[in-house]
C-alpha cells in the first residue's frame, strides 16, 4: 500500500475509534486495539495494555458522563502515526460541563491501534470535574454515583 493510502486508512481507523468511544461502545473500542497496544494519559496514570484494559480504563472515566461531544481539530498522519488535536466536551448529569483539550498520538499498524498517548491539561480536568466523579475514578469505579 502506498504511503498516502496507508495514511488515509490509518486516519479512517482512528476516526472510527473516536466514533466508537463517543458512542460508549466499549466492545468496539477494545476491538480496535492490538493485544499488546499501550494507552497512556501522559503525566496522569500508568499505561494500560491491550484492548480490553484500554476499553475498561475509558469506561471508568467516560462511562459516568451523561454525554460527550467531540470537537476535532487538526488531524495529521505520517506513516503509521496519526495525531489528533481535539476537544472533548463532557456533560455530567449533575450539571457540570468540561471542555477538555487533548492532543492524541496514535500508532496504527495492520489495521489496529498499537500505541495511544494522550496529552491534556490535567489541571483543567481536576478543577472542573464534579467531586463525585473524581471520587468514583479514584475508587476504581466502586464509589457510588449520585442520582
Amino acid at each position: 500500500m502506498a504511503s498516502t493510502e496507508r495514511e488515509a486508512e490509518n486516519r479512517r481507523i482512528v476516526a472510527a475509534h473516536w466514533d466508537s468511544m463517543y458512542a460508549k461502545d466499549w466492545s468496539a473500542v477494545a476491538a480496535r486495539f492490538a493485544d499488546d497496544a499501550e494507552y497512556m494519559d501522559v503525566g496522569a496514570v500508568p499505561p494500560v495494555h491491550g484492548g480490553a484494559a484500554i476499553a475498561a480504563r475509558l469506561e471508568l472515566g467516560l462511562g459516568p458522563t451523561e454525554r460527550m461531544v467531540h470537537r476535532p481539530g487538526l488531524v495529521l498522519a505520517d506513516g503509521d502515526v496519526v495525531i489528533t488535536e481535539h476537544v472533548e466536551e463532557w456533560h455530567f448529569h449533575t450539571g457540570e460541563v468540561i471542555a477538555h483539550p487533548f492532543t492524541s498520538v496514535m500508532e496504527v499498524r495492520d489495521g489496529l491501534i498499537r500505541r495511544w498517548h494522550d496529552y491534556s491539561h490535567l489541571g483543567n480536568l481536576l478543577d472542573n470535574a464534579p467531586q463525585w466523579w473524581i471520587t468514583y475514578i479514584m475508587s476504581g469505579g466502586t464509589a457510588e454515583i449520585p442520582k
